[in-house]
Parts: C-alpha cells; structure tokens; sequence
C-alpha cells in the first residue's frame, strides 16, 4: 500500500491476476471478517481457491459473507458453498430467478477484509480474468483501499446481505441516488449504483469532473453512454481536453460490441480519439479525468447505470491517476488499434451498419425499457403489501 488520496492507503492492481491475488491474501490474513460479494463464481482453479480461502477463514472463526449472483453463477451447483457454510460461514444467493426481478442483477465486485482494507474492480471469481491481459487472462484490474472508506464500502454490503435474504427487497427511495462521502481526507468517494431510472452518483459525479476536464482516459469493456453523457464529452473536446476512449477489439458480449460500433462515427467527428484494444478480451472499467480515477465494477452502459447493483469509488489522488494513465498510455501505444473515420470505411457495409443499429436498439432502448416496465410492476407489487401489512395493523 502506498499514502494516498488524504486519510487512505490505495494500491492499483494492474491485472486480473494480481488482484485476484490480492483478494486471496487479504482473506488468507483475515482475523476478524471477510465480506465478499460476486457476479460470477465460476468452478474452476481459481474459483476453488476462493471457496478453500473462504472455508479456511470461517474455521478461524473469522466472520465470513458470501453474496453470490444468481444469474452471474447460474451454472454453479446450490451445494457449492455447503462446506463454507458447514464451518460456519454465511452464502446468500442474491435474487434468484424468477420473471418479477430477473433485470435487476448484482453486478459488484468487492471484498471487505477486517473492516480496514477493501478491494474493489472488474474482476470475476473465473479462469478468463486470471492473467496480465497480454498473453493470457482478460484484461482487467482494480484497487485496495485502506482507510475511511472501508466503513462506508462494508455498512453496504450489510445492507446487500439483507437484500440478499429474499425477494422483498425494496429500492431505495429516490431510486438510485446513493452516495457516501468516505470522510478522512475526502479523497475517496464510494458510488452506489442502484436500479432506477433517476439521478445516478457516478453520471453525477462524471458531470461535475468532465466540466473542468482537460485530460480523459476512458477504458471501458462494455461502452454504450447515454446521448447526455455523449454530449458532455463533446464539450470537453470543444474546451480544449483531450478525450480518448480504450474498447474492446475483443468482445465477450458481441452484441454490445456492435452496439459500441454504431457510435464511433459520431464521436469521432466531435473530436474524441477511440482506440480498440487487440491481445485479449478487454473487461476492465477505469476512468481518468485528470487527477480523479474512477474505477470498480460499472460500465458506460445503460445496464450498469441504470438496472444492475454497481460500486465505483471515486479517487482523487495524482499518484494512483498517474499509475493508472501510464497504463492506459502503455494499452493505446502497444496493445490496441486506433479508429480513425478512414478506418471505418472498411466496416461500412449496409449489413453492417443495419446490424449496429438493431444492436444499438436491442441494447439502449430495449433493454432499459422492459427493466422499467418490470420496476414499476415491482413497486406496485411492493405498495399493495405494504398496504395489506398497514391494514393487518
């Protein structure tokens, strides 16, 4: 850990392997608590680590918590976890399927060791996110965090875990406008994503930092912003920053990346520089804007910023921007190819384009549609048993 970001201790894991690393060690240490929360936990080698990781701490008598995503692990036996929790550790599956709630997904990815260090980022318990991203594994990473924050990020997960123990959880009022101030120095700031369809904490956030903006590196895995956040990054460009986006040249999800694809022409024409990274599948989701790094488990897309659980800190720290850049400087010069408006000439079939479209459709206006639809049948749902519970009253 090195001194950062005022009252906290921050650490950047450049890869999925070393900071699946670090999240087994901390656990490993652990003395007192493990919390750790999922999208996908995969049957594997390194899945099996975890769970042998996990088990070995509840038979410390360390306090542990497993929050696992129903649909992100859909392939994972009910009776994984029964050793972990034979030894006196707690697993929830978090909202298992059911056509009422299946858009509402927990896409985080955090662990909380001993309520002093955190660790946050993109990574999956999977074979794919094991590697530097170059030669083997997907690109991808995050940070440890030591200090004021590792409180905010651990009430939240407890009130994750209680979320998890059934299918009546409720949304926050004011839909998804949750954010904790990590006090201390106040370099850290934790974003708390949450489905709705109001006021979001990190487009909130990127709204504030992108209007004094000069210097924007964007790596996203899944990129597909809103027609707003669109326009604030023109207008960065138009002030006279310096906007470049890092995309996957290799996708898991094809579809978005044809969502992706439909935009770039637009966007190169406002000035903003796209590069497609080309050794691996690109996973990893870090924004920096000048000094501030954004990084944890949200994508630009309108699935993370709108539908899924999601955390992101916010850091603003010029050593950890500045390790973080060099990578991306490090991605763009070595590993990835620049998009230029020539280029797309190449990609500018008719069937193509069509294909971009009904991606961008299936992706930005459906997608969110329906999760609309079945939140308000949520909330009614939700009322009509508040009010029976008030009249049994």
């Amino acid at each position: 850990m090195t001194p950062g970001a005022g009252a906290h201790s921050l650490d950047w894991h450049g890869t999925g392997q070393a900071l699946l690393d670090a999240k087994l060690r901390a656990i490993e240490g652990a003395r007192s608590s493990v919390r750790m929360e999922t999208y996908t936990f995969r049957d594997s080698d390194i899945g099996l680590r975890f769970r042998l990781a996990l088990t070995a701490a509840a038979r410390r008598k360390v306090r542990v918590r497993l929050i696992v995503d129903a649909v992100g692990s859909f392939g994972l036996g009910r009776d994984y976890f029964d050793e972990l929790e034979d030894a006196g550790g707690g697993m929830r599956w978090f909202n298992e399927l059911g056509l009422a709630s299946v858009a509402f997904r927990d896409h985080r990815k955090l662990l909380v060791v001993d309520e002093t260090l955190a660790l946050v980022g993109g990574c999956n318990i999977a074979p794919e996110y094991y590697g530097d991203g170059i030669i083997t594994g997907w690109r991808d990473g995050g940070v440890s965090v030591r200090g004021p924050a590792v409180a905010v990020l651990a009430a939240e997960f407890e009130r994750q875990w209680e979320r998890a123990r059934g299918r009546r959880w409720t949304f926050p009022p004011g839909g998804v406008r949750w954010k904790a101030a990590a006090g201390g120095g106040g370099g850290v700031e934790a974003l708390f994503i949450k489905p709705g369809f109001g006021r979001n904490p990190l487009r909130d956030a990127l709204r504030r930092d992108l209007a004094a903006a000069r210097n924007v590196a964007i790596t996203s895995a899944y990129f597909l912003p809103s027609h707003r956040l669109r326009n604030q990054l023109s207008r960065a460009v138009a002030r006279g920053a310096r906007v470049r986006v890092l995309l996957a040249g290799r996708s898991d999800v094809p579809l978005m990346q044809l969502a992706s694809r439909s935009l770039y022409r637009a966007l190169l024409g406002k000035g903003i520089e796209i590069w497609e990274y080309q050794p691996q599948v690109l996973h990893a989701k870090s924004i920096v804007v000048d000094d501030i790094v954004f990084v944890g488990s949200s994508n630009l897309d309108p699935r993370s910023l709108r539908i899924n659980f999601e955390i992101m800190l916010r850091i603003q720290d010029v050593p950890l921007a500045t390790e973080v850049r060099r990578q991306f400087e490090a991605d763009v010069a070595q590993r990835s190819t620049p998009i230029t408006l020539d280029s797309l000439q190449s990609w500018g079939s008719r069937w193509e384009r069509l294909k971009q479209r009904v991606a961008y459709w299936l992706l930005a206006r459906l997608d969110p549609e329906l999760a609309a639809l079945e939140l308000q049948a949520w909330r009614r749902r939700r009322d009509r048993l508040v009010q029976r519970v008030k009249g049994v009253r």
